[in-house]
This record gives structure tokens, sequence and C-alpha cells, in this order.
């Protein structure tokens, strides 16, 4: 084990990396605790390492990378950058999971990470989860202290055990520029793609996730509980076998304020499984606008399905919408209440649609419907062609951010376009 001593400061952090060309140096941990430990210690740097960990048999909580505030107050600048992140067999159990890269606030005294980077890291075949926080300071009513400033971007995560990447107990976290290709490959619990918990004012954007694997959610996407404003924008999710977006809380309690205030926009879905939207117990006021959901000849999939988690969401908004299905989609709303759909195109066999006095039911025109590869540049398909009735058909949404999925500046009007592309005039 690599277990780093004292900080730094902020006019100098220590800096760990390699020298000269060639391939990485190798950290090889061979089946201890951590490969690498941080612990109540700040503005470090560390790039350029390959990190593997790999023993005889799995082992609870086994890292590549442990990231530990343990009592030690607010830790500031750890960046980790451009790490190889391999082969590391911790429990696939969530109650005592192993990760590739950990960060974890415990302690008796509150502590917390202010500006921890990880970025341009690549993670292989590592279980649990792959990019994960975990924190004991999350009880809104009695001990609520989060992380400020986490940013996780631009890190390739392939074949991954679980949960790909997992913010937790943060404030205004960032999670921005990822792929991940594979994950929940050898979890037996529930495990999805992408998602905070315990988290406010959270952005995930410009990420891609294909791959994720069962229906144990299994979605590429999650917006969690004990969460507030979590903000998902310009992701694309393909071929998850659990499907896009899992929106889910059980009933708010000191512990849990529950899941508040979700945004969803400008997002791709192209050949999700199960259903595009599982919205499990009772999140509240959640917004879902301009994404486009393509559904593949013989799939037959939910849309939308509401199930009851010690209670039923309330106030779910969709507008300017497409779903573009090829093979066939259902809806199943519960007992949920105030679901309002507005302006949306309902394309292809859909059965029992939601009631929306201005859907549209005819060809939406997308350039290439069910097109696209690997990689957010892959998408022009989604496009909306000359003359197609989605252009200026929408309906107007207060605060709906400055750009379309491609980057086009969105229009100031009263009439946008249904999609994900804002048409310029």
């Amino acid at each position: 084990m690599l277990q780093l001593k004292g900080s730094g400061s902020e006019a100098g952090p220590i800096v760990v990396d390699m020298y000269g060309r060639g391939e990485k140096p190798c950290i090889d941990g061979g089946g201890i605790q951590d490969t690498i430990l941080l612990e109540n210690i700040e503005y470090w740097e560390i790039s350029n390492i390959e990190i593997t960990n790999l023993g005889p048999t799995r082992a609870s909580w086994r890292t590549g990378v442990r990231i530990s505030a343990n009592g030690g107050g607010t830790l500031r600048h750890i960046h980790l950058k451009n790490l190889y992140v391999h082969d590391v067999n911790g429990s696939n159990d969530k109650s005592r999971e192993g990760c590739g890269i950990f960060f974890e606030c415990k302690g008796r005294k509150p502590s917390r990470f202010d500006g921890l980077l990880i970025e341009g890291c690549h993670l292989v075949r590592t279980d649990r989860n792959g990019i994960c926080g975990r924190s004991s300071f999350i009880n809104r009513s009695r001990n609520w202290f989060p992380s400020l400033n986490v940013v996780i971007r631009g890190n390739l995560l392939e074949d991954i055990g679980g949960d790909c990447i997992k913010p937790w107990g943060c404030d205004g976290c960032m999670v921005e520029y990822n792929i991940v290709r594979g994950g929940r490959m050898r979890a037996e619990d529930y495990a999805a793609g992408i998602w905070p918990w315990s988290c406010d004012n959270t952005v995930i954007q410009f990420n891609e996730v294909s791959g994720m694997k069962g229906t144990k959610d299994g979605q590429g996407f999650d917006s969690d509980y004990n969460c507030r404003n979590s903000l998902f924008q310009y992701n694309y999710s393909h071929d998850n076998d659990g499907g896009f977006m899992l929106i889910c809380s059980p009933a708010t309690s000191s512990r849990n304020i529950g899941c508040e205030g979700t945004v969803i926009r400008y997002n791709i879905s192209r050949n999700d499984g199960a259903r595009i939207f599982h919205i499990g117990g009772r999140p509240r006021n959640t917004k879902i606008y301009n994404n486009v959901f393509y559904v593949p000849d013989q799939r037959d999939i939910y849309a939308v399905l509401c199930t009851d988690w010690n209670g039923w969401a309330e106030n779910t908004h969709f507008c300017n919408n497409i779903f573009y299905v090829d093979g066939k989609v259902r809806y199943e709303f519960g007992r949920s209440t105030n679901n309002v759909f507005e302006h949306n195109v309902f394309y292809g066999n859909h059965e029992n649609p939601p009631e929306d006095p201005f859907a549209i039911a005819d060809n939406p025109m997308l350039v290439n419907p069910g097109g696209g590869a690997d990689g957010l540049d892959s998408l022009d398909g989604y496009k909306l062609k000359p003359g197609s009735p989605c252009i200026r058909a929408g309906l107007a949404v207060e605060d709906c951010g400055s750009r379309d999925f491609w980057g086009n500046r969105l229009r100031d009007d009263t009439n946008p376009d249904i999609g994900a592309q804002a048409v310029n005039p």
C-alpha cells in the first residue's frame, strides 16, 4: 500500500506523477485493503499512475484508491488525474462494496471534501463500483455536512461490477463528459450507471452510459432520494437493459427529504430496454422536457412505469418530448398524482398513451431515427428535418437552459421546438 502522509498547501500542493516516457508506473496492491490511501490530508495531486488490487478472493471494502475524511474536518484540493485503475475485486454486495476510486466522509467530527477532482481516469473491472462516495453526514435534521466543489469529469469506465459513478453527500457536484461501457456486470443487487444519493444541486451532463445489465434497476441514469434539484442534461443513454432513467424515493422522514425538483432535459435515449422511465415511490415536482426517446423494432417496453415505494409520485410534468417508437410502448401510472403531459410527440405504437391536449401523433421527421453508435457525436440522426411538425410547436419552459443537445443557442420566444434540437430560424 502507498499510504500518503502530510499535507501540501494552497500555494504548493504535493504532486505524485510519472516522469519520462513510456507506460504508467504501476502500484499493485495484490489484495490488500487499499492500494493508495489518502486519509485526513489535503492539497495533493496524483496523476498518471496504474493501480490494481486483485486478491485471491473478493474482500469487503477493497479499493484501488481510497480518499478518507475521517474526523478531519474539511479537506481541500485533492486531485486525481489520468489514473488507470483496473482489476479490483472487492465485494459485489452493496452493504460492503468494493470500489475502484472511493471517497468517504466519516468519524466523530463532521468531515468533508472541498475541491475534490477526479478527471481523465480509466477504470476497468472494478468491483463493486467504479467511482463512488460515501458519507456519514447526510441526516438532514441532525448532521448535514456535504462535500463541496466535487467534480467527476472525463473518465472512462468499462466492465464495472455494479454502480458506475455515484456521488454521495455533496452539494453542487458536477459529473460531466464521462463514458460508461458496461455496468452491473457482476452485482446481483440493484445498480445503475450514474446517480447521486443524498446530494443537492447535482449537475449530470454530457455523459454517455451504455451496456448496463439486468433490470434490478439497470438504468443508465438515476435521480435518487434524499436529493434536491438534480439536473440531467445533454446525456446519451443507449442499450441499457433496465432503461434510460430511474427516479425514486421512499416516504420522506427526518433523514430523507425525498427526491425533489429533478430536471431531465435535452437528453437522447436510444435502444434502452424494460422502461424508458421508472418512477418509484414519491418523487415530487419532476420536470422532463425536450428529450428524444427511440424504441427499436421488436422492443415492447414501458415508456413510463410508476410503482409504489411507501407512496406514489406527485407532480410529474412531461413536455416537448419525442417518443419515437418502432416497437411498442405502454404506460402505467398506478396511484401517482398530477401527471401532466403537454406538447409531446407520440409516434408509433403507443398502448394507452396519456392524455395530452396538444399531442402530435404524426411522424416528427427526424433525420435518421434509430441511427447512432458510441459517442455523443454520432447522434445527428435525432435532429429535425425541415418541415417537421415539431418546429415551433412546443411549450415555453421557464429556466430551460441556454443551449440544445448540439450546442445551438435556444431562442428566446414562446414557441420552442419539440425534441432535443433548437432549429435556427
